[in-house]
C-alpha cells in the first residue's frame, strides 16, 4: 500500500468538510499540476494519505483513504487530461503535526512536504508515514 499527502486550503475544503463527507467521501478535485497528476493517478484503492492544511494552519490533521482510483476530471474541460480520485476521512490525528514540527526533525528532510511545498498531491514514504504517525499520537 502507497502514502500519499494531500493539500487543501481550509477555506475550500477542510478536514471538518472532508469528516462531514462520511463513508461516501468526496471527489479530490482541483488538482492542476501534471506531477500531482501522475500521483493520482498511481493511487490504488484503499492507499491512505494524510490530510493537510496549507496555507491556514499549516498542519497534518487526519487520514484519509482512496474509495476510488483515478477517473476523469468531471470539472476539467473537454480534452485535457486531469483526473480525480474519491477519499474518505479515515481518522482524525490525536495531535496535529505542524509543517514547523517536520522540518525540524531529521528523518523528514527529504519529505516532499519539505522539499517540494507547492505540490498538492505528494507520496509519503513508509518510514515517513511511520514516523508523522508517532509524532501526531497513533
Amino acid at each position: 500500500m502507497a502514502h500519499w499527502l494531500y493539500k487543501s486550503e481550509p477555506f475550500k475544503w477542510s478536514w471538518a468538510d472532508q469528516l462531514a463527507a462520511g463513508a461516501a467521501g468526496t471527489v479530490w478535485d482541483g488538482v492542476r499540476n501534471h506531477s500531482a497528476k501522475l500521483n493520482l493517478m498511481a493511487m490504488k484503492t484503499g492507499d491512505q494519505g494524510f490530510f493537510y492544511h496549507s496555507n491556514e494552519g499549516l498542519e497534518i490533521v487526519g487520514i484519509v483513504e482512496v474509495i476510488r482510483e483515478h477517473y476523469p476530471a468531471p470539472d476539467a474541460a473537454p480534452g485535457e487530461p486531469w483526473v480525480v480520485v474519491d477519499l474518505k476521512a479515515v481518522k482524525p490525528l490525536p495531535r496535529p503535526v505542524t509543517l514547523a514540527e517536520v522540518k525540524r526533525t531529521p528523518e523528514l528532510a527529504k519529505m516532499s512536504l519539505v522539499t517540494s511545498m507547492r505540490l498538492s498531491v505528494q507520496p509519503v514514504t513508509d518510514a515517513e508515514w511511520a514516523m508523522i504517525c508517532r509524532m501526531g499520537g497513533l
